[in-house]
């Protein structure tokens, strides 16, 4: 694992929780007021949080394990700043979770985890590929989650 791991992740939440304001509100400029007090973390941080606890603690890295996990999150903070999808809130609650062949950005915006903490190539892709099939299995939506980590 990289060793690297930590003050990337934390980075990838400080930037979630300071662009939260601008989530469904598009900002162009680059002057952004950090002590904005309506800045909270989204559903993207938790669900990037699940992804990283999974890889610390499913030994295995398991699809089942990383559902889990991704529930466990998801229910423990049900009502985040950007919300779920209706899709995904759907499969949250679920006591069967099966992906649900959808291609949207969900799987790209908690894959983050996945980049930091393998030093391969292959072996990043890999996981990306298995953390969003638990969701996203739909081409586009495994390709965007390689994508980005």
């Amino acid at each position: 694992m990289n060793n690297y791991y930590n003050p990337l992740l934390i980075s990838a939440i400080l930037g979630d929780i300071a662009g939260s304001i601008f989530e469904f509100n598009p900002h162009k400029s680059v002057d952004v007021n950090l002590h904005d007090n309506r800045m909270d973390f989204t559903d993207d941080t938790i669900m990037t949080i699940a992804v990283a606890d999974w890889i610390l603690n499913d030994k295995k890295l398991t699809r089942i394990g990383l559902a889990h996990k991704m529930q466990e999150w998801g229910r423990k903070y049900p009502n985040p700043m950007g919300a779920y999808g209706g899709m995904f809130s759907q499969w949250l609650n679920s006591d069967n979770p099966k992906p649900y062949n959808s291609w949207g950005n969900g799987a790209a915006m908690r894959v983050s985890a996945v980049g930091f903490a393998f030093n391969t190539m292959e072996e990043t892709l890999n996981i990306a590929k298995m953390s969003a099939e638990v969701t996203h299995n739909h081409p586009e939506g495994i390709k965007g989650a390689q994508a980005t980590a």
